[in-house]
């Protein structure tokens, strides 16, 4: 276990029965692995926040198609940053509504900045955007 820390720590009970019954439900092996990716989670939150380094986003958007140049407007602005947008994927959901995703890698407030800028474009019905960290972060917490 080279390279491994045990450490200790104290919680009511109530509140570890719900955490162990948490990661029952989503396949956690160890509360070590389910702390180990809590842990990793805020630190990415907590990094991405920051802004510096790179930052790796996910950004989804729904809209109706039919509005007007609202596609041709968001793949425009996807040009425009092609530095960051490492891969988009359409999907028809059905007669009116489409499902863009894109994946967004770079600065970390480039990113940031796109991602919101497609959230904001008008026509927009719903998005999200989700940040990771770039390899460089990531392989500090091993």
């Amino acid at each position: 276990m080279e390279g491994l820390t045990r450490i200790s720590i104290s919680l009511e009970s109530a509140l570890l029965d719900a955490f162990d019954r948490s990661n029952t439900a989503k396949g956690y092996a160890t509360r070590s692995e389910a702390i180990r990716d809590l842990i990793r989670e805020r630190l990415i939150r907590e990094e991405e926040q920051s802004a510096a380094g790179e930052g790796v986003a996910v950004v989804t958007l729904v809209y109706d198609h039919h509005a007007r140049e609202l596609a041709a407007r968001l793949i425009d602005k996807q040009h425009h940053h092609h530095d960051l947008v490492v891969s988009s994927l359409h999907v028809h959901l059905g007669e009116r509504h489409c499902l863009e995703v894109s994946v967004l890698r770079g600065q970390a407030a480039k990113v940031r900045h796109l991602g919101d800028e497609l959230l904001a474009t008008k026509g927009v019905l719903h998005g999200e955007m989700t940040f990771t960290s770039g390899e460089r972060a990531l392989n500090r917490w091993r």
